[in-house]
């Protein structure tokens, strides 16, 4: 007889999880360090959800990653395995925490693409691994953050399309080469699903290779999971996207985005879980 499991998948942009002065190597000085206070808040709303993967964004220098595990382990949130990415952003960086074996790690620190005739890298780069839930049951996650609404003079909107191509391209070569993989796309897109970026990053909808948007909610029905202060906006740019093998695993009703009430407490950004049913095949 068959044996399944329900497991708990979370993406959370932490908002400049960096330290206090003196910074640690690769954190430039005008990164605003996290509070104590809000790191609290924070590992209060990750406790809630308890998730047996959590794949964050803006995290800060290795250091600071193992304070990180540090406070989710006193906090009594046990994760055995983790991968951290260093790419270009000296910053930024996309990190993940897991209650089960990472049995294979494909994450890309280097994403070089072109820009009118120039050189250049995706910022954050793509996290890539694949977790062993049970003996029969693999889940591969690919994490991303993309370039941010922040202006700059290539133009923030196209250089953010630039890598939803790149990362559609590292997707596709993933379900090209293996189309029943369990897989979760994760992370801030910075950008809302009707935008190109998004839909390049999900693909046609009725291509093989398709992700799928979960388009979670939180319990009063919101679906925002972000708030940008400078333009008093709240916009959904925080992802779960699913592959077709993966869908038909995904508990609709305990997937959401979740709603705290001191969210901003601790970050811009809200959660998203999914629950998924992991079966030992």
């Amino acid at each position: 007889m068959r044996a399944a499991q329900e497991i708990v998948v979370a993406t959370y942009n932490l908002e400049n999880y960096v330290s206090a002065a003196p910074r640690g190597p690769g954190e430039k000085a005008g990164a605003k360090a996290k509070s104590e206070e809000a790191i609290g808040a924070l590992v209060r709303i990750i406790k809630e959800i308890n998730p047996d993967i959590l794949g964050v964004c803006e995290m800060g220098s290795p250091e600071r990653f193992e304070d990180f595990k540090k406070r989710l382990k006193d906090a009594g949130l046990g994760y055995v395995a983790s991968e951290y990415l260093q790419a270009a952003d000296e910053d930024r960086h996309l990190a993940l925490v897991s209650r089960f074996p990472i049995v294979a790690r494909n994450s890309r620190g280097n994403v070089p693409f072109e820009l009118d005739g120039k050189p250049e890298k995706v910022r954050r780069g793509f996290l890539d691994v694949t977790v062993q839930v049970n003996a029969g049951y693999q889940l591969r996650l690919v994490g991303a953050h993309l370039k941010s609404k922040l202006p700059i003079p290539a133009g923030e909107a196209l250089v953010r399309r630039m890598e939803a191509e790149q990362l559609r391209k590292h997707l596709d070569a993933i379900l090209n080469g293996a189309p029943n993989t369990n897989l979760l796309c994760y992370g801030d897109l910075n950008d809302t699903k009707n935008e190109p970026a998004i839909q390049e990053v999900m693909g046609p909808k009725k291509a093989p290779t398709h992700m799928a948007d979960l388009w979670a909610k939180d319990f009063l029905g919101d679906r925002w999971t972000h708030y940008w202060k400078v333009a008093d906006e709240y916009s959904r740019i925080d992802y779960l996207l699913v592959s077709p093998a993966l869908s038909r695993e995904v508990v609709s009703a305990k997937s959401r985005v979740y709603r705290s009430d001191f969210w901003n407490e601790a970050s811009d950004h809200r959660p998203v879980f999914a629950t998924i049913v992991a079966e030992d095949k």
